[in-house]
């Protein structure tokens, strides 16, 4: 009897794995393999993402910085260029990245549920356009590349727990060039 109990709870625990699993995919890793590699997996414990800030210079993706929760990552790249923040409203999440790449990430472009594009940097490369393999996957992490640039970049997928609650400030005037609030 307990034999088939518990054969009974571990394939109730392997399919409730498998189903979770089936919700999450990996895009990328777009760019060079130049730079010191950084993630922020764990920080999707915190809750969704909530704001990116990017910094740009003449040409590349110089450095990035994203906030789960209330909780900001580490800020990986160099120091030149321009630093653009934006919120995402109260509920908004990514739902797909594109961007342009040669040595150094050129351009990120972030589109939301909301309909909104955040976008940040200019110039020409590889375009690369990434979206999760589950319909209501959204971005919960970030990783990659960088060193003075951000050279490469890859987006984890997944859904958002339910006990994790949606906290954002309000959005930002600061929008890129196609992306307003």
């Amino acid at each position: 009897m307990w034999t088939f109990m518990l054969l009974g709870l571990l394939c109730a625990s392997a399919s409730a794995s498998a189903i979770q699993a089936r919700a999450s995919s990996y895009s990328g890793e777009y760019g060079s393999g130049r730079g010191e590699p950084f993630s922020h997996s764990g920080l999707q414990l915190e809750g969704p993402i909530t704001a990116i800030r990017v910094r740009v210079d003449s040409f590349n993706i110089a450095g990035l910085q994203v906030r789960y929760g209330q909780v900001w990552s580490d800020y990986v790249g160099g120091k030149l260029g321009d630093l653009e923040e934006i919120f995402l409203h109260p509920g908004e999440s990514v739902i797909e990245v594109s961007g342009k790449y040669k040595n150094y990430l050129k351009t990120l472009d972030f589109f939301t549920n909301y309909g909104r594009i955040l976008s940040f940097g200019k110039g020409r490369g590889v375009i690369f356009y990434a979206v999760p393999l589950h319909r209501d996957a959204v971005l919960r992490f970030i990783s990659g590349r960088a060193g003075l640039f951000v050279s490469a970049i890859g987006l984890h997928w997944d859904t958002i727990p339910e006990t994790t609650p949606a906290t954002a400030e309000p959005a930002s005037s600061v929008a890129g060039p196609r992306g307003g609030v």
